[in-house]
Protein backbone atom coordinates (compact mmCIF):
# COMPACT_ATOMS: atom_id res chain seq x y z
CA UNK A 1 0.00 0.00 0.00
CA UNK A 2 1.21 3.38 -0.70
CA UNK A 3 1.76 5.87 2.29
CA UNK A 4 0.74 9.33 2.20
CA UNK A 5 2.61 11.33 4.57
CA UNK A 6 0.72 14.55 5.65
CA UNK A 7 2.63 17.58 3.72
CA UNK A 8 1.75 15.62 0.53
CA UNK A 9 -2.27 15.22 1.70
CA UNK A 10 -1.88 18.82 2.58
CA UNK A 11 -0.62 20.09 -1.49
CA UNK A 12 -2.47 17.60 -3.37
CA UNK A 13 -5.69 16.78 -1.71
CA UNK A 14 -7.69 15.72 -4.63
CA UNK A 15 -5.08 13.24 -5.10
CA UNK A 16 -4.43 12.16 -1.76
CA UNK A 17 -8.05 11.44 -1.26
CA UNK A 18 -7.81 8.86 -4.90
CA UNK A 19 -4.80 6.78 -2.69
CA UNK A 20 -7.09 6.81 0.45
CA UNK A 21 -9.75 5.71 -1.92
CA UNK A 22 -7.39 2.82 -3.95
CA UNK A 23 -6.12 2.02 -0.08
CA UNK A 24 -9.43 1.42 0.97
CA UNK A 25 -10.55 -0.70 -2.19
CA UNK A 26 -8.08 -3.14 -1.64
CA UNK A 27 -9.19 -4.31 1.53
CA UNK A 28 -11.38 -7.02 1.50
CA UNK A 29 -14.08 -8.28 3.58
CA UNK A 30 -12.17 -11.53 4.43
CA UNK A 31 -9.18 -9.64 5.25
CA UNK A 32 -11.42 -7.93 7.90
CA UNK A 33 -12.77 -10.91 9.24
CA UNK A 34 -9.46 -12.44 9.27
CA UNK A 35 -7.91 -9.42 11.28
CA UNK A 36 -10.83 -9.69 13.81
CA UNK A 37 -10.32 -13.43 14.33
CA UNK A 38 -6.64 -12.83 15.13
CA UNK A 39 -7.38 -9.77 17.52
CA UNK A 40 -9.97 -12.43 19.29
CA UNK A 41 -7.53 -15.01 19.49
CA UNK A 42 -4.89 -12.34 20.91
CA UNK A 43 -7.43 -11.68 23.61
CA UNK A 44 -8.43 -15.26 24.46
CA UNK A 45 -4.27 -15.94 25.18
CA UNK A 46 -4.21 -12.51 27.16
CA UNK A 47 -7.56 -13.71 29.25
CA UNK A 48 -6.01 -17.13 29.98
CA UNK A 49 -2.31 -15.37 30.85
CA UNK A 50 -4.24 -13.26 33.22
CA UNK A 51 -6.10 -16.44 34.71
CA UNK A 52 -2.57 -18.29 35.23
CA UNK A 53 -1.24 -15.63 37.38
CA UNK A 54 -4.82 -15.50 39.44
CA UNK A 55 -3.36 -17.22 41.85
CA UNK A 56 -3.23 -17.01 45.70
CA UNK A 57 -1.11 -14.35 46.31
CA UNK A 58 2.56 -14.98 47.12
CA UNK A 59 4.85 -13.26 49.41
CA UNK A 60 5.24 -9.23 49.32
CA UNK A 61 1.81 -9.92 46.71
CA UNK A 62 -1.62 -7.89 46.98
CA UNK A 63 -4.71 -9.50 45.86
CA UNK A 64 -6.65 -6.64 45.10
CA UNK A 65 -10.15 -7.83 44.61
CA UNK A 66 -10.08 -10.13 41.84
CA UNK A 67 -7.18 -8.53 39.66
CA UNK A 68 -3.63 -9.91 38.93
CA UNK A 69 -1.77 -9.41 42.32
CA UNK A 70 1.04 -6.64 41.86
CA UNK A 71 4.25 -6.34 43.99
CA UNK A 72 3.83 -3.67 45.90
CA UNK A 73 6.73 -3.85 48.44
CA UNK A 74 8.63 -0.77 46.53
CA UNK A 75 5.73 1.62 47.70
CA UNK A 76 4.66 -0.23 51.55
CA UNK A 77 7.10 2.60 53.39
CA UNK A 78 5.53 5.49 51.82
CA UNK A 79 4.31 7.77 54.63
CA UNK A 80 0.42 8.72 54.72
CA UNK A 81 -1.52 11.11 56.39
CA UNK A 82 -4.42 9.29 58.09
CA UNK A 83 -7.33 12.16 59.57
CA UNK A 84 -10.45 10.65 61.38
CA UNK A 85 -12.82 13.65 61.27
CA UNK A 86 -15.57 13.92 64.30
CA UNK A 87 -17.33 16.77 62.49
CA UNK A 88 -16.69 20.14 60.93
CA UNK A 89 -18.16 23.37 61.80
CA UNK A 90 -18.17 27.35 60.16
CA UNK A 91 -17.67 30.17 62.52
CA UNK A 92 -16.73 33.67 61.77
CA UNK A 93 -13.62 35.16 63.37
CA UNK A 94 -15.30 37.00 65.96
CA UNK A 95 -17.33 34.12 67.61
CA UNK A 96 -13.39 32.32 67.48
CA UNK A 97 -11.95 34.85 69.12
CA UNK A 98 -14.63 34.28 71.60
CA UNK A 99 -13.62 30.84 72.54
CA UNK A 100 -12.41 29.84 75.46
CA UNK A 101 -12.19 26.97 78.05
CA UNK A 102 -15.09 25.01 78.63
CA UNK A 103 -16.13 26.93 75.22
CA UNK A 104 -18.56 24.37 73.04
CA UNK A 105 -18.64 24.03 69.67
CA UNK A 106 -21.66 22.72 67.31
CA UNK A 107 -20.24 20.09 64.82
CA UNK A 108 -22.40 19.00 61.69
CA UNK A 109 -23.03 15.47 62.29
CA UNK A 110 -25.02 14.20 65.25
CA UNK A 111 -23.98 12.18 68.34
CA UNK A 112 -23.66 8.23 66.82
CA UNK A 113 -23.25 8.67 63.90
CA UNK A 114 -20.18 7.36 61.89
CA UNK A 115 -16.72 9.64 62.29
CA UNK A 116 -15.14 9.59 58.66
CA UNK A 117 -11.35 8.11 58.08
CA UNK A 118 -9.63 10.28 55.05
CA UNK A 119 -6.16 9.26 53.79
CA UNK A 120 -4.32 12.07 52.17
CA UNK A 121 -7.53 14.33 52.34
CA UNK A 122 -9.77 11.51 50.51
CA UNK A 123 -12.38 10.07 52.35
CA UNK A 124 -11.59 5.88 52.67
CA UNK A 125 -13.47 4.94 55.40
CA UNK A 126 -16.24 5.44 57.67
CA UNK A 127 -15.93 4.05 61.64
CA UNK A 128 -16.90 4.13 65.53
CA UNK A 129 -15.16 5.70 67.88
CA UNK A 130 -13.28 3.21 70.45
CA UNK A 131 -10.74 3.85 73.22
CA UNK A 132 -8.19 0.84 73.65
CA UNK A 133 -5.81 1.05 76.37
CA UNK A 134 -6.56 4.08 77.41
CA UNK A 135 -6.08 5.75 73.54
CA UNK A 136 -8.98 6.91 71.04
CA UNK A 137 -9.11 4.60 68.22
CA UNK A 138 -11.76 3.85 65.31
CA UNK A 139 -13.13 0.44 64.30
CA UNK A 140 -14.14 0.82 60.87
CA UNK A 141 -17.68 -0.28 59.77
CA UNK A 142 -17.66 0.38 56.32
CA UNK A 143 -14.74 0.82 53.63
CA UNK A 144 -15.55 3.17 50.79
CA UNK A 145 -15.86 1.15 47.41
CA UNK A 146 -13.06 2.12 44.48
CA UNK A 147 -16.31 3.34 42.39
CA UNK A 148 -17.16 5.85 45.00
CA UNK A 149 -13.74 6.69 45.47
CA UNK A 150 -13.99 7.60 41.76
CA UNK A 151 -16.84 9.40 42.25
CA UNK A 152 -15.18 11.62 44.59
CA UNK A 153 -12.60 12.86 42.70
CA UNK A 154 -14.91 14.17 39.82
Amino acid sequence: MAEINEEEANQNPEEAQEDFDEEVDEISWEDVQEDLEKQKEMIHQEQEKKEEHAEAPKSGQVDLSGEIPKNLDFILDIPLQVTVELGRSKMVIHDLLQLGQGSVIELTKLAGEPLDVFVNGKLVARGEAVVVNEKFGIRLTDIISPAERIKQLS
